[in-house]
């Protein structure tokens, strides 16, 4: 593990393991860290050497001195070019692939944009970015989203029955509802999803100029999705993967939470 200081952004921290050859860049979803692959020890790891980012407002990654108006304004789709830049002056520039799960995904498709020359494979689970997820448009880009977002996360109450609410109109499943509310039971909590969400929310992948450069470039593109997630399910990706020239596309009986022992199963079982 170890820290890269991003010019403008901040210090951020990764993780470092796999006894693969190949380097992936890794970046996870909310509510977990850059370790949150290691659970694929039979398939990805035995492949990668994998740099899994910490986000901002996730473990040891720190932002310097960002004011509350700079991170709801959203961090500049530019920066995100700088993960790469100062882990090439670590290590040296070289060929890497990328690897996302959920929020993750629209990092490693941004660097997808940036860097497809160097790139050898794109590995997205259960992927933000493909699609545009309506309940996030709204809370991040819409006034009175932004007023509610900001309005529940202040709030002891509000947030747990919205959460309460949205399950039972079946905008959301139980397991959606359980991770919703392990990360906005605590004010702390309340406030890094605020964070998070409205610093990513600029971070929006150009899913047509990247689908050329795949193709261009011939970058094997892994898509996993799961079959009862009910957040960024198969469905939603499809336009994306008709852009695609040879997609490896998969959909397992799971739901949004993907990055699990049984997908490391299903991976390893996979043909070659």
């Amino acid at each position: 593990m170890g820290f890269l200081n991003l010019a403008g952004l901040g210090k951020v921290h990764f993780h470092e393991y796999g006894t693969g050859q190949k380097p992936v860049l890794a970046f996870h979803g909310y509510g977990m860290t850059g370790k949150q692959f290691n659970v694929l020890e039979q398939s990805v790891l035995k492949q990668y050497h994998v740099y899994g980012f910490d986000h901002f407002f996730h473990n040891e990654s720190k932002l310097d001195d960002w004011t509350e108006q700079q991170i709801i304004a959203g961090m500049p789709k530019a920066m995100v070019k700088a993960y790469v830049e100062q882990w090439f002056k670590t290590y040296g520039r070289q060929r890497f692939s990328v690897m996302g799960y959920s929020i993750g995904a629209n990092l490693a498709l941004i660097l997808v944009e940036e860097y497809a020359d160097l790139i050898d494979e794109v590995i997205l689970m259960a992927p933000d970015g493909l699609a545009v997820y309506k309940g996030f448009d709204i809370i991040q880009n819409k006034a009175w989203g932004q007023l509610l977002f900001k309005t529940v996360t202040k709030s002891k109450w509000l947030a747990p029955a919205l959460l309460k609410n949205l399950r039972k109109v079946g905008f959301i499943d139980q397991s959606l509802y359980d991770i919703a509310y392990s990360e906005m039971n605590t004010p702390q909590k309340r406030m890094d999803v605020y964070y998070t969400l409205n610093l990513i929310k600029l971070l929006r992948p150009d899913v047509v100029k990247i689908a050329s450069l795949i193709n261009q470039h011939k970058i094997k593109c892994r898509l996993i999705f799961g079959r009862q997630d009910q957040l960024f399910p198969k469905l939603a990706a499809i336009p994306f993967i008709n852009l695609l020239q040879s997609p490896d596309v998969h959909e397992v009986d799971l739901g949004h939470w993907l990055v699990v022992p049984a997908l490391d199963e299903y991976l390893v079982n996979l043909t070659p």
